[in-house]
């Protein structure tokens, strides 16, 4: 039975009010739009509403018919983790490519020209920047999404990124709080647990997230992450030690706080979303991000008739939800005050991505190296495709290379018996190994050693953490897989 609200019906209105919901299609469904006018007030865009800028921004025009106020969020990090640009490939480097070339200023102007293009798309919220210092070489989910493994470096570049997406008027939602960086797990899957003692969460994972509330970050996301120095009990999300004592208290944070997707295996798994949903809100969330796998109506009232429950039955303050409403509103207020006038194209800087994918660009052995002349054989490595990444995007530099050496091959390997794979398919023709995380994987380690043993003029460009030991004829370190990390490389190999 589907939840009606009526106009004078407060608790339902607030309930809806602290939901961040998915759905499908590339326009807005009526359920969505009904939704909007019974007090929804957020709406989270995916890969799979976007085709054009064109159709994104025809799309945030619908739903602010319904309401003028709604804010569209988007998890547009730039890098690895585009929905923008998810069938091309992201005309941005990610967080760590940012940190390689470690210029403030150069992070500010791609953060601002990315929120350019979110404004005007009609998007007003970002789920981003990634704060997380990637303390943990092994992490399988942050990575390249870090700007690097230092608390300074993270700190200042975080700070850079907040206050140039929101000079262009989007929101930045800073994440993921109290830090995803020293994890071995995905919280996607299972729930990270985090072993160190409280000082050093203090020094090196906290640090990144005081600097983003000085840069006065509007919205802060919460992990799904175990942290017993902070709670022994809980996850972030769900742990009021967490979110109130600590990021309100102690770090004296006043904006919105969203939690990461409460689907995700971390949560969903262990307390379901709806028990999830009404804990996190308890703890101090103010927003519910949720979308991601679940994109229905079903789920809105599922949740919605769970807050509501919840506040009726006495579990959940009915202050607390309509203090987390407030804010969700108050957010939407200053992304409608800030709206941008529609001359933000007048500021475009659209080469500033590729500009710091070049610069992020780390070569090995290029003082003997002689560019290619002739179309080579590439040969991507390819390891499974983290959730937060997903599989869908394009990444490597067999496109870019072909574009400037046409007869360009291509083939995707993978497992034990990639190395030998690769020689049989390349033939006579030079090697360009793509690899990603080599230092993760094995088989992809195993892979480079059958090849550079056969044949050792094979170059290696590395789209991940450039944590191996650089080796081939050239070694390129691209801190990214993102489109213009490739193109960059390309670049390099060709003498472009």
């Amino acid at each position: 039975m589907t939840t009606i609200a009526r106009a004078t019906d407060t608790l339902t209105r607030d309930a809806l009010a602290v939901l961040q919901p998915g759905f499908t299609g590339t326009t807005a469904p009526d359920w969505l739009l009904r939704r909007l006018d019974e007090g929804l007030a957020s709406v989270a865009l995916f890969g799979r509403n976007v085709r054009t800028p064109e159709q994104v921004a025809a799309l945030t025009a619908q739903l602010r018919a319904g309401r003028e106020d709604v804010l569209v969020a988007i998890d547009e990090e730039g890098g690895d983790v585009t929905r923008l640009e998810v069938r091309t490939g992201s005309s941005f480097p990610g967080n760590l490519a940012l940190g390689a070339v470690d210029d403030v200023g150069l992070t500010r102007e791609v953060a601002a020209e990315l929120g350019r293009r979110l404004a005007d798309c009609g998007v007003n919220l970002n789920w981003a920047p990634s704060a997380d210092v990637n303390s943990n070489p092994d992490n399988p989910v942050i990575g390249v999404r870090s700007f690097g493994a230092g608390t300074d470096l993270v700190a200042r570049h975080t700070a850079a990124y907040v206050t140039g997406l929101q000079s262009s008027g989007v929101a930045a939602c800073t994440k993921h709080f109290p830090g995803h960086g020293d994890t071995g797990v995905d919280s996607h899957h299972a729930v990270p647990r985090i072993d160190v003692d409280g000082d050093v969460l203090a020094a090196r994972d906290l640090v990144p997230f005081r600097a983003a509330i000085a840069a006065g970050s509007r919205a802060v996301m919460s992990a799904h992450i175990l942290a017993p120095a902070l709670d022994a009990d809980r996850p972030a999300t769900l742990s009021r030690r967490v979110l109130t004592d600590l990021l309100r208290g102690e770090l004296g944070y006043q904006g919105l706080i969203v939690t990461d997707g409460i689907e995700m295996r971390a949560i969903a798994g262990t307390y379901g979303i709806e028990r999830g949903s009404v804990l996190a809100i308890a703890a101090g969330a103010d927003a519910i991000c949720v979308g991601g796998g679940l994109s229905d109506e079903d789920t809105v009232r599922r949740l919605s008739d769970a807050l509501v429950a919840a506040v009726r039955s006495g579990e959940l303050p009915e202050e607390r939800l309509a203090d987390a409403a407030e804010r969700v509103r108050a957010l939407a207020g200053w992304a409608a005050a800030n709206r941008p006038d529609g001359r933000a194209g007048d500021t475009a800087d659209t080469e500033v991505g590729l500009r710091a994918a070049r610069r992020a660009l780390r070569l090995t052995g290029a003082d003997g190296f002689t560019p290619l002349t002739e179309p080579p054989y590439v040969a991507a490595l390819t390891p499974v495709a983290n959730i937060a990444v997903g599989d869908e995007t394009p990444w490597g530099i067999a496109a870019e290379l072909s574009r400037l050496l046409p007869g360009t091959e291509t083939g995707s390997f993978t497992g034990p018996d990639a190395g030998g794979e690769v020689l049989a398919a390349a033939g006579k023709r030079r090697i360009v190994a793509v690899v990603r995380d080599e230092h993760r994987h094995p088989w992809m380690a195993a892979a480079l050693d059958t090849l550079l043993a056969a044949r050792p003029d094979t170059l290696v460009v590395e789209m991940g953490v450039p944590r191996a030991e650089p080796r081939g004829s050239l070694h390129l370190a691209t801190h990214g897989a993102a489109r213009v990390c490739g193109r960059a490389a390309a670049e390099a190999v060709a003498g472009a």
